[in-house]
């Protein structure tokens, strides 16, 4: 690349950073990192532990958003002071090296750049994921316990933290449905792109005789939201059940009747939660669950009213598919929302949904 194009180059990526400046509320989350820093020196701030620390990483995470726009921010700077020298246009050695610093450079920003597109009411917050299998018995279940093990490896390249709430294992093989939390920065942002039917076909490996067989799960995503004036949940309207938890047992595991079942009258809601030792800390758990779908259900409720308002409301239905796994005659995953779509289906049921995320987020904005 000629020197002149390199500085274009970097005059424009310059101008990119610019415009995310905005976009991502650089000056806002500075103002909130101000305001949170107060919090956190304040001399009581720890009495309440668990708000404690979910300031201390909201601050945390705040400022390395800052941290790495700043930091790409000068790094383009810099590069294209050095870009406009005289020196640079005649050395040759001097202009590659410029080149491969900008190759880098353009590529951290594209990643800084992907981050543009969680602008959601939730995007930022926590997950919860739960999957169910559809009917099939054994051939459901194992696609259920398949599509578990992807997100696991996918939560897992991440960094995030998975916490597994409740399951219910299948007589043979798989699961009938499970229940887990995912704790990092935009996991519902990143999460929400599955929620819905997946459909898989394959040759069984339960068949003796080598069908090909057609399996769904459904999967349902909610951001893990705090209680709000719009959504408060009355003791007098939960039926609360005690049981045995399931589980690899331990230490009062399968023992005590540590396990709950929050039934949410209602609503019919049901939330169980079982991985935790105690009982108390259980309830917990599953109010907050329980406390998230109550807020998603309102917020979807108040969003059909208003797409019928202008005409463009459909009613969801279970068999309504998001995306389809193909493992034979043929290798393909399509999502049939974006249509995007990839032979690698080894690599995608090993938890390689980047691309998936990326193409729905995308597909939002459209």
């Amino acid at each position: 690349m000629e020197m002149h194009e390199l500085v274009k180059s970097l005059e424009n990526l310059q101008i990119k950073l610019t415009d995310m400046q905005v976009i991502l509320d650089i000056l806002g989350k500075q103002q909130k990192v101000i305001e949170l820093s107060k919090l956190v020196n304040a001399p009581d701030f720890w009495k309440d532990q668990e708000n404690a620390t979910k300031k201390s990483k909201e601050m945390s995470d705040l400022q390395s958003e800052i941290d790495i726009w700043n930091k790409y921010d000068k790094e383009a700077k810099d590069l294209l002071e050095i870009a406009k020298m005289d020196e640079a246009d005649k050395d040759v050695n001097m202009r590659e090296d410029i080149e491969k610093q900008y190759i880098i450079l353009e590529k951290n920003v594209l990643k800084l750049e992907f981050n543009t597109l969680f602008d959601g009411k939730h995007d930022r917050e926590n997950a919860i994921v739960a999957i169910h299998s559809g009917s099939g018995g054994t051939e459901a279940q194992d696609w259920a316990e398949m599509l578990l093990r992807m997100y696991l490896r996918y939560v897992d390249k991440k960094g995030w933290k998975t916490t597994i709430l409740d399951e219910s294992k299948g007589q043979e093989a798989g699961l009938k449905s499970v229940i887990f939390r995912v704790e990092g920065t935009f996991a519902y942002g990143h999460l929400k792109s599955e929620h819905g039917t997946h459909r898989l076909v394959r040759i069984s490996p339960f068949d003796a005789e080598k069908m090909r067989h057609t399996s769904f799960a459904l999967v349902e995503v909610i951001p893990e939201l705090e209680e709000s004036e719009d959504v408060k949940i009355d003791e007098k309207d939960l039926r609360i059940d005690t049981f045995m938890a399931g589980g690899n047992g331990g230490q009062s595991v399968n023992t005590t009747y540590s396990a709950v079942r929050l039934v949410h009258i209602p609503t019919g809601l049901i939330v169980s939660c079982q991985n935790e030792k105690s009982q108390l800390q259980n309830k917990k758990l599953a109010m907050k669950v329980l406390l998230s779908r109550l807020q998603k259900l309102q917020e979807e409720k108040e969003e059909e009213e208003r797409l019928k308002l202008r005409g463009e409301y459909k009613s969801p239905e279970w068999g309504s598919q998001i995306r389809s796994y193909v493992l034979h005659p043929y290798h393909m995953v399509k999502d049939l929302r974006t249509l995007y779509e990839t032979t690698n289906d080894v690599g995608v049921l090993n938890g390689d949904l980047d691309e998936f995320v990326e193409s729905y987020l995308r597909f939002l904005k459209v």
